[in-house]
């Protein structure tokens, strides 16, 4: 996942509002957002080159989001991978702050990621290429992509901007707006280009918040809404390499819990003309 908006209890029906497309080489195989079938409380796409995932949400509405770090030293081969970060903390009861702590003595053994993992009082970040390397936010509205968290970048500004008009518009916002946010194709200037040790060309390319490339770019855009009352809605959508939509999985808790066998239900598949227009 490489750029997302959160809105973190500054809505006044929702808890936190995620807005977040995944970017990678459209080579890597993926696995759609399902229950997984050996943990079938953990709703989450998955890597299925390394095994981890990029954004999950547990049956106890915690949920957690890791991006890489980018920066230009390769990752070595035999650091772990940062895809199990979200599925280890949502496989036990620990409060986001307690995972964290017990992270923060190994956190440099992997390559540079943002983590953000968030329980039903509190949301955290953690870097392990920032100081200190855990730190509580407040309520707000929030920018991530692959630098620190709300690095000016131009892209995440647009897209934080626009996280915050639609929560402030309050409980009318539309989810077709979110994902009207997460497919902007608008690439910065050359000159407004930010200088994050990319080549130019490279730079321009990632500078929209889609990323339509051949072999990289946007893979899914995913909408996450949980109610102060405890429901959850999630929407993801998929997209093949020519940049096209290419399936939505949508998935749908109520504010009374899981369903009685423990397993995630999915929400009826919308008709795919109307698949953006799901209201909150």
């Amino acid at each position: 996942m490489c750029l997302l908006a959160l809105a973190w209890n500054a809505h006044p029906r929702y808890r936190l509002v995620l807005a977040a497309n995944r970017d990678e080489w459209h080579a890597r195989p993926a696995a759609r957002l399902a229950p997984w079938p050996e943990a079938p409380t953990l709703l989450a796409g998955r890597d299925l080159q390394a095994g981890g995932t990029w954004l999950g949400l547990g049956k106890d509405r915690r949920f957690g989001v890791v991006t890489n770090f980018r920066e230009g030293a390769p990752p070595r081969p035999a650091a772990p991978s940062r895809g199990g970060l979200i599925p280890a903390f949502l496989a036990g009861p620990q409060p986001a702050a307690d995972f964290l702590d017990g992270l923060s003595g190994t956190a440099t053994a992997y390559a540079g990621f943002n983590l953000l993992l968030g329980d039903a009082r509190q949301l955290w970040y953690a870097s392990n290429r920032a100081a200190p390397f855990a730190r509580p936010l407040p309520a707000g509205v929030y920018g991530l992509g692959n630098g620190l968290i709300d690095t000016p970048w131009p892209k995440l500004l647009r897209l934080r901007q626009g996280l915050a008009d639609w929560s402030h518009g309050g409980a009318a916002g539309r989810v077709a707006a979110l994902f009207d946010l997460l497919a902007d194709r608008q690439r910065v200037p050359h000159d407004q280009l930010p200088r994050t040790g990319l080549e130019p060309e490279w730079e321009h390319v990632l500078s929209s918040p889609f990323v339509h490339h051949p072999d990289y770019g946007t893979r899914c855009s995913t909408v996450v809404l949980i109610g102060h009352d405890g429901s959850l809605e999630t929407i993801e959508r998929s997209f093949s390499a020519d940049g096209t939509p290419q399936d939505e999985a949508a998935w749908r808790l109520g504010p009374a819990g899981w369903p009685a066998a423990g397993a995630l239900a999915p929400a009826p598949a919308p008709a795919p003309a109307t698949a953006a227009a799901i209201s909150p």
